[in-house]
């Protein structure tokens, strides 16, 4: 076979086609050009490079629509400087003090305190009312996410005082929302059951009907009785001209915002002008669903992609407040996926044991409220510090402990198993939605 750089060689078809191709890269290189599959390469990182960067920007215009408020962070509740004080066993796990005077908190789980606040005709105050309060614990050290209900009638010690320098004292725990929006009432919640929350978000009940129909409506296992309530209010409030609008039989139905926030406000109804609809229930009824309707959200977005998540976020961001961070929301939600992964658990304060219902006057010349008087603050605290950090986790030795609510400042003792929780109630209410 001829040598390839001979003259014979480069006669051949073969050679003329190397020579061709020689002196096309020659006259590349003299004249500076790169080759075409390099400014292809190139044109396409220019694009992905401009399209994150776009992307960004467009992230943080999202993020900017988030209304955040910081508070004021006061945890001197027991009137004595707290001690931050945690001890980590040998095999990792924290191990948190009930007795120390320090609120509980493991840097593995996110603690976010959720209001529902009604900013309606009915409120009197710049904060409006928060009926409903759920604490997600988003728990990376046993991958679960908990949510945890907080009666709005609990009967507990405010803490601080008013401008005027009046304690505020006992009142029902929905009044710290009303007298100090969300500040006064984490501060309440801490002083009171001694588990630190990290953070609030704050979802005005107009603004749940918009994020439900944002998402296009969300799909819900409901009973008759639950068919029947929705499709009432929705008639009596002139929402819908049809007295039946939901025609579904009982089991999963499609619901838009309106009628969603319906179900998440059901706690029965017996009006003394409308003695012919009556539907049985109570506030423990009506927390239990809205467990429920957000443990039907998170589960709807367990296989949602990262751009999806990113998509919800912008449509319901301007109807949020919080005090979380730029930051830690874009590690939220890039996490989501993860979190949507792990299994979901349910608690609500008071359990059934530590409890009864009573008559509050705030002043002697106030009205008689009905109230659940809490009997035993010191199971209540390990309880839900057991259920948010572990069973494991807790201190668990109060058999020298003793406190009555009504005298004594809030500390953080108590223990007690979290079995036997009830959400039987059949005292009636009366409160208006």
């Amino acid at each position: 076979m001829p040598e390839k750089n001979n003259e014979i060689f480069s006669y051949t078809e073969k050679g003329k086609r190397k020579e061709k191709k020689e002196m096309k890269k020659e006259m590349r290189k003299a004249s500076g050009k790169r080759p075409v599959w390099k400014n292809i390469l190139l044109c396409f990182l220019v694009v992905l490079f401009l399209a994150a960067g776009i992307g960004m920007i467009y992230y943080y215009q999202i993020l900017g629509n988030i209304g955040f408020r910081a508070i004021n962070e006061k945890n001197d509740y027991s009137n004595s400087k707290l001690r931050i004080s945690s001890d980590i066993k040998k095999d990792g796990e924290q191990t948190l003090d009930l007795f120390d005077g320090t609120l509980l908190n493991d840097p593995k789980i996110l603690n976010i305190l959720i209001f529902g606040e009604d900013s309606g005709a009915g409120s009197d105050t710049q904060y409006g009312r928060s009926d409903t309060m759920i604490m997600v614990s988003i728990d990376n050290r046993h991958k679960q996410v908990k949510m945890t209900s907080f009666m709005r009638d609990m009967l507990v010690n405010i803490p601080y005082y008013y401008d005027a320098g009046n304690e505020y004292g006992m009142d029902k725990l929905n009044a710290a929302y009303r007298l100090g929006g969300a500040e006064l009432a984490v501060q309440t919640l801490e002083a009171n059951f001694g588990v630190d929350i990290d953070r609030y978000a704050i979802v005005n009940f107009k603004s749940f009907k918009s994020i439900i129909d944002a998402l296009n409506g969300i799909d819900i296992k409901l009973t008759q009785d639950e068919i029947d309530y929705i499709n009432w209010q929705t008639y009596i409030n002139n929402q819908s001209s049809e007295r039946y609008e939901i025609k579904d039989k009982p089991g999963l139905v499609h619901l838009n915002g309106r009628q969603a926030l319906w179900y998440a406000r059901d706690r029965g109804y017996q009006e003394d002008e409308h003695p012919e609809f009556v539907i049985s229930g109570n506030d423990f009824d009506r927390t239990s669903r809205q467990r429920n309707l957000m443990r039907t959200l998170m589960s709807r977005f367990k296989n949602a992609s990262f751009t999806e998540i990113v998509k919800v976020v912008a449509e319901i961001g301007p109807m949020l407040t919080t005090n979380l961070k730029k930051d830690e929301i874009t590690t939220l939600v890039a996490n989501a996926p993860t979190y949507l992964s792990y299994g979901i658990s349910e608690f609500r304060l008071p359990t059934g044991d530590c409890y009864k219902y009573s008559w509050f006057k705030k002043t002697p010349d106030a009205l008689a409220q009905s109230v659940l008087e809490i009997t035993d603050i010191q199971t209540l605290r390990t309880q839900l510090a057991k259920f948010v950090f572990g069973e494991d986790a807790v201190v668990s030795n109060n058999s020298e402990i003793e406190t009555d609510p009504s005298t004594e400042p809030p500390t953080y003792t108590g223990f007690s198993d979290t079995s036997g929780v009830s959400e039987a109630m059949n005292a009636t209410e009366e409160e208006t939605d």
